[in-house]
């Protein structure tokens, strides 16, 4: 699949966002993802990725970490259906989670992630960035192996 690119946008006040066509050109059709926390932001997924993903969760022994994973990443989960605009309405808990209007600051940043699409407060996506670009930095002999 291979979502790649950021987009900049901003939720409406209703707490829409919008995707951009590019990522739902890969969606090969399908008119929803499942939307999670992970990290301080949002994660989406294809409804199918999110079905694989289940598939190995249900095969994790039941132990703390599963524990935790379900905490975190499963029970806020949420399918969510496109408008025809492209946008998904995100849950007023997860834009909570991820400060994405509770401040009155709707900016947002879309990232591709491979086989997810991730949601990000602008601020918080620009502090990150600004993070691993400095660790990155440090990392010249590594980058350079990869012909970067």
């Amino acid at each position: 699949m291979g979502f790649q690119g950021v987009y900049y946008n901003s939720i409406d006040a209703k707490g829409r966002a919008s995707i951009p066509a590019r990522f739902r050109e890969l969606l090969n059709g399908d008119d929803a993802l499942v939307v999670t926390q992970d990290r301080g932001g949002i994660v989406a997924y294809p409804v199918a990725e999110w079905a694989k993903f289940l598939e190995n969760f249900a095969a994790l022994p039941y132990d703390e970490f599963r524990e935790d994973l379900h905490f975190t990443m499963v029970t806020p989960a949420t399918h969510c259906q496109f408008d025809k605009q492209g946008r998904i309405q995100i849950p007023q808990s997860l834009r909570e989670y991820c400060q994405l209007d509770t401040d009155g600051e709707r900016d947002v940043v879309v990232v591709g992630s491979d086989r997810s699409i991730r949601i990000w407060n602008k601020a918080k996506y620009t502090t990150m960035q600004a993070e691993a670009e400095q660790r990155q930095a440090q990392q010249r002999q590594r980058r350079l192996a990869l012909g970067l």
